[in-house]
């Protein structure tokens, strides 16, 4: 004998087809979410393959039209660069010169494809033959206020050649503030910041540093980025960086972090929220599919959904570029 529940509510009769699922989804994945990472490097005709980042590349600055034109093409509206010097030192002089490699990557790209938002990493580690993410004193301890005035300099470069949007992300304290000053002193009161506010000492970083050529030549960046074991933390320093004038926070990594995500959106829901999805969490994924223990493209389109459905407004992922092409044939 059947027994029928006279159940108020029955959430099934809304999940029987895929337009249904489709009219009552809380949350949708869009192109326009996305920031493509870029690594640049000197040269001509280099299209360098990462090989603990399958399908993402170094490029030299001939590659970047073409680029940009794909990138576009896929109703992706930003980039943010990173950038491979011809050399480095102490200071790292390159990052805030005014031929410097991400200097002509941005003037490049504006020339290519002027409605593309271009954003710029400010920091020093791949800059600086100790690869820290600020300058040293004579015992290896990171010289917080010092690095301040060089953050500023790189970013008045980086708005000088044209850029849209600074994205510091060393965590020194007073980043924001300092920068913020030092483009309004220079006129560039229109470029906007996106700081990485809740930066964690992540392990997740390395297929990055390979990329980039940033790991640290000795020690590593406990001391500046986030204990992960922190969430009310977050809150602290995403709140410093609203007071000095950020106009985005960003969280890294994302997949790790999905409750601090969430945490600062609900504190701070006035300001657009990044997180970075970043190269460990892709490689991940990247390494699972060539051994056909997930469905790629399943799978990726979950994790950025996910991310997304947290409280991040935008998603810095290298999956920029195929997540949009499959979302478009959905």
């Amino acid at each position: 004998m059947w027994i029928t529940y006279n159940l108020p509510i029955r959430p099934r009769r809304l999940r029987r087809s895929e337009p249904l699922r489709r009219m009552v989804r809380e949350t949708e994945l869009n192109p326009a979410d996305f920031i493509y990472p870029l690594f640049v490097q000197h040269g001509r005709g280099v299209r360098h393959p990462i090989p603990s980042m399958p399908g993402q590349f170094r490029l030299s600055i001939d590659q970047l039209a073409a680029e940009a034109e794909e990138i576009l093409s896929l109703g992706i509206p930003a980039v943010i660069l990173f950038g491979i010097p011809a050399s480095k030192d102490p200071v790292g002089q390159e990052n805030f010169a005014e031929d410097g490699i991400v200097q002509q990557a941005i003037r490049e790209l504006k020339q290519a494809a002027p409605e593309l938002v271009v954003i710029t990493d400010v920091c020093l580690c791949e800059y600086t033959d100790h690869g820290h993410c600020g300058l040293l004193d004579l015992d290896g301890e990171i010289m917080n206020d010092d690095t301040l005035d060089i953050l500023g300099r790189v970013a008045v470069s980086h708005a000088n050649a044209g850029a849209d949007i600074v994205a510091p992300s060393g965590m020194m304290d007073g980043m924001v503030q300092a920068i913020r000053g030092a483009l309004d002193d220079d006129g560039f009161q229109h470029i906007a910041i996106m700081s990485y506010a809740v930066k964690y000492a992540s392990a997740f970083y390395g297929p990055f540093r390979d990329a980039a050529e940033g790991a640290p030549q000795f020690g590593d960046r406990k001391s500046h980025q986030m204990d992960p074991a922190n969430a009310r933390e977050a809150l602290r320093e995403a709140g410093l960086d609203v007071e000095e004038g950020a106009d985005f926070l960003m969280v890294k990594p994302a997949l790790a972090y999905l409750d601090v995500i969430a945490r600062v959106k609900a504190a701070f829901p006035q300001l657009p929220l990044a997180a970075y999805n970043v190269s460990g969490e892709y490689a991940m994924i990247k390494a699972a599919a060539a051994r056909g223990w997930l469905d790629e493209r399943k799978v990726t389109l979950e994790t950025l959904l996910g991310i997304k459905r947290a409280g991040a407004d935008l998603i810095l992922t290298y999956h920029a570029k195929d997540a949009a092409r499959w979302l478009h044939e959905e």
